[in-house]
């Protein structure tokens, strides 16, 4: 018999198909398929690179098993397999499953910074659909709208952008990403890989009941992707996967409180969280409040809208780097000046904190949130990792 061997997996169900990990990775072990992000593990070394820039933790999976997972049988997954059986070593080497929990808790405290881990779906969050249009078969939409969000004096261009699926099964939850595949080939002369995007629209539809969904896209100076989105005019058809995420997800308990950070275009789930909570029960009240960062007005999606929110229906606190004659501010600053609130929230059972952005904001966010809760006589690393268990923190930044 084998000698039993740990091997790194990536969770088909929760993973957003970003491809980041397969990026990062220094000696090629990650790859793909149609389907699937998988590690092979003849070529992984445990080097840890691609944990902390997974946005969702879905690569933190870990098995010990007698015979490693070919790379055929993680293509075919839709969801990991249970832990095996494990026969004991013969050599009398520790090989249970405690000690090598005990071992991958410490190559992932090495590895993590921050907020990072595994999160789970709120208990009472929908049921998601995953992975239903891959690579291979993708989902084909039509644009009917593309809108200009950032003034044009702005350092930013970001559009709202809606696609409807006509007569295409497409249904996508508040929080879900869904790929989009850039036409035209790479360097190497193969077709491009699908950019994420977060769906800024609720399950119902930009419109309600209609198949319809809507994103919010910067434009990248040299995003191939980004810049086809943003030249997209109506009646273009796009090729579509997804979709994807399954922990991201809002609460369908009422008494839910959300406390949502983000800057820029990661606004996009929180617009469509607000938008849901607004369509299902207008009439609730103080169980959002939203932090938003960005450069100046001008470069915040999304910005008149949101100031028709009634601030009895979600707290809306802004944060702006660049603007004239003003002191910089960033979400973390404006989570101090908040510090009751944002304290009251952690002790919350049914306090929910989401993060959303580039990743560059999420040490701050975690600095301040650990001394926020710090003055309040709590130890951040305990809330957040009950909050987390509890499918009530939830972090997705690149």
């Amino acid at each position: 018999m084998n000698k039993p061997v740990k091997q790194h997996l990536i969770d088909p169900e929760i993973c957003i198909r970003c491809y980041t990990c397969e990026m990062t990775c220094p000696i090629g072990a990650i790859t793909h398929d149609d389907n699937n992000v998988v590690v092979d593990a003849a070529r992984c070394n445990f080097c840890m690179d691609c944990i902390p820039v997974c946005p969702t933790g879905s690569i933190d999976e870990w098995r010990i098993v007698n015979e490693p997972y070919s790379l055929d049988e993680q293509f075919g997954w839709s969801e990991l397999p249970p832990q095996e059986e494990i026969a004991a070593d013969g050599d009398g080497a520790d090989t249970s499953i405690e000690a090598f929990d005990d071992a991958i808790a410490a190559l992932l405290a090495e590895a993590h910074s921050g907020a990072g881990g595994k999160a789970r779906a709120p208990a009472s969050a929908a049921k998601p659909s995953i992975n239903l249009y891959n690579f291979a078969k993708p989902a084909e939409a039509t644009v009917t709208g593309n809108f200009r969000l950032t003034s044009e004096d702005g350092d930013s261009d970001v559009r709202h952008i809606i696609l409807d699926f006509g007569a295409t099964p497409f249904p996508v939850l508040e929080g879900q990403s869904i790929g989009i595949i850039p036409p035209g080939t790479d360097e190497k002369g193969e077709a491009h890989l699908p950019r994420l995007y977060s769906v800024s629209s609720p399950r119902d539809g930009e419109r309600p009941n209609y198949n319809n969904v809507s994103l919010t896209v910067k434009r990248e100076p040299n995003g191939v992707c980004s810049n086809h989105v943003c030249d997209l005019k109506p009646g273009d058809i796009v090729k579509v996967t997804g979709p994807f995420g399954s922990t991201f997800l809002l609460p369908s308990d009422s008494d839910a409180h959300l406390m949502m950070i983000c800057t820029g275009t990661g606004s996009a789930p929180f617009r469509a969280f607000t938008m849901r909570r607004q369509r299902e029960n207008p009439r609730l009240k103080d169980t959002m409040s939203l932090y938003f960062g960005a450069r100046t007005p001008e470069d915040l999606p999304y910005f008149g809208p949101l100031k028709k929110v009634p601030e009895s229906f979600m707290k809306k606190v802004f944060a702006f780097s660049r603007q004239p004659e003003s002191p910089k501010n960033y979400v973390q600053d404006k989570l101090r000046e908040n510090a009751d609130d944002v304290a009251a929230l952690m002790r919350n059972p049914d306090g929910y904190i989401y993060i959303c952005g580039l990743k560059a904001m999420e040490h701050g966010v975690e600095e301040a949130l650990s001394d926020i809760a710090r003055s309040a006589g709590l130890v951040w690393t305990e809330v957040r990792d009950t909050m987390r268990d509890d499918g009530r923190y939830h972090v997705e930044t690149y």
